[in-house]
């Protein structure tokens, strides 16, 4: 029930940006740039994913947690979210997922501050 809830909440954040910008209420590079940004967050995590199930067997290179992190806090958690719920990746690690609510909370406060005073 949760993993679904979530995928659709992050799914949910992308449609509004799309509908913004559809209002004439946002610039047509803020949806592209969260989709986009979601959309490479994803393949960072299915890149992670397929290391880690690599790992193993052999010792393979991964993707550092800091930078899944920086893409969630540069605007890329609704794809970080998606991607850790359908795949079943760092969705186990307490310290992981503290860290990625907390770039969720940054994002969605500066988006609201931007709201508030910015538009």
């Amino acid at each position: 029930m949760i993993k679904s809830s979530l995928i659709v909440f992050s799914s949910l954040f992308i449609a509004l940006f799309w509908l913004a910008y559809l209002n004439n209420e946002v610039e047509m590079y803020l949806p592209i740039y969260v989709s986009l940004i979601s959309c490479i967050t994803f393949v960072y995590y299915t890149w992670d994913k397929r290391k880690a199930v690599q790992s193993n067997h052999k010792k393979v290179s991964r993707i550092p947690e800091r930078h899944l992190h920086l893409l969630a806090l540069f605007g890329g958690w609704p794809g970080a979210l998606i991607a850790q719920q359908s795949l079943r990746h760092k969705s186990q690690k307490r310290v992981f997922i503290a860290v990625l609510w907390v770039c969720i909370v940054v994002n969605i406060c500066f988006l609201g501050y931007f709201w508030m005073f910015i538009c």
